[in-house]
C-alpha cells in the first residue's frame, strides 16, 4: 500500500529501496517558504542498522502490513523478551534490538500485536496507544506550588523516565502515550 510521506508514524514498516525499515521517530520539518518534508530514523529489519532519511511531503511510501497475531507480554531474561500466542498459547522470543525503544512500554500480561514476516520470523511488535505504568522514583511534590504546569521526572516500573506533573507520586500510575513516550493522565490512584 502507497502512503504519502505526510502519513509516516513510529512504528510503521515501509520498503525503502528495496529493504524493510521501521520507522522509529518522525518530524516534520517546514523550513521558510520551501517545501515540508518527513525526517525520519528508521531502522534495517534485517541488520538492526539505524539511519536517517528524509522524504518530501509529496513523495509516495511504500507501506508494509505483516501478518500480526495478539499475544502477550510474559517476562524479560536479560536481552530476551518472551511472548505468548494468546489462542495456541505458543511462546516466542525476541531480542531487544528488534524490540527498539518498545521495550520501555512492555510490562507483564500487556497485550501487543506481534509482526511476523512470510517465514514465519517474527519481525517486532506493534504496541497499543497508550500503555499504564506505575512510578517507582520521582521526587517528592512541593506543596502549594504556584506554576501548575512545572514537570519533573519520574522513572517507570520499565525503566522509562517520563516528565510528569508536579503533584504525581510513587505509586501512582500514569498513563504514556506509547509514540512519543510523554504522560497524558493519571491512570488511577494508588
Amino acid at each position: 500500500m502507497w502512503i504519502p510521506a505526510t502519513q509516516l508514524r513510529v512504528g510503521m514498516l515501509i520498503n525503502h529501496e528495496g529493504e524493510l525499515y521501521r520507522i522509529m521517530s518522525v518530524m516534520h520539518i517546514t523550513p521558510g517558504n520551501k517545501r515540508g518534508m518527513m525526517q525520519t530514523k528508521m531502522r534495517n529489519i534485517r541488520s538492526g542498522l539505524q539511519t536517517e532519511n528524509r522524504f518530501r511531503s509529496e513523495d509516495k511510501i511504500e507501506r508494509v502490513t505483516l501478518d500480526q497475531r495478539e499475544m502477550e507480554f510474559l517476562y524479560q531474561s536479560g536481552d530476551e523478551y518472551w511472548f505468548m500466542n494468546t489462542t495456541t498459547h505458543d511462546q516466542i522470543c525476541l531480542n531487544a534490538d528488534a524490540l527498539g525503544d518498545g521495550v520501555h512500554y512492555l510490562t507483564p500480561n500487556l497485550r501487543v500485536e506481534v509482526e511476523f514476516d512470510n517465514a514465519e520470523t517474527p519481525l517486532g511488535v506493534a504496541l497499543p496507544k497508550t500503555v499504564d505504568l506505575t512510578v517507582t522514583e520521582t521526587a517528592p511534590g512541593i506543596r502549594n506550588a504556584t506554576v501548575t504546569n512545572a514537570l519533573k521526572p519520574a522513572t517507570t516500573e520499565s525503566g522509562l523516565i517520563v516528565q510528569v506533573p508536579n503533584f504525581i507520586e510513587i505509586g501512582d500510575v500514569i498513563r504514556v502515550e506509547t509514540e512519543t513516550g510523554e504522560y497524558l493522565s493519571r491512570a488511577k490512584e494508588k
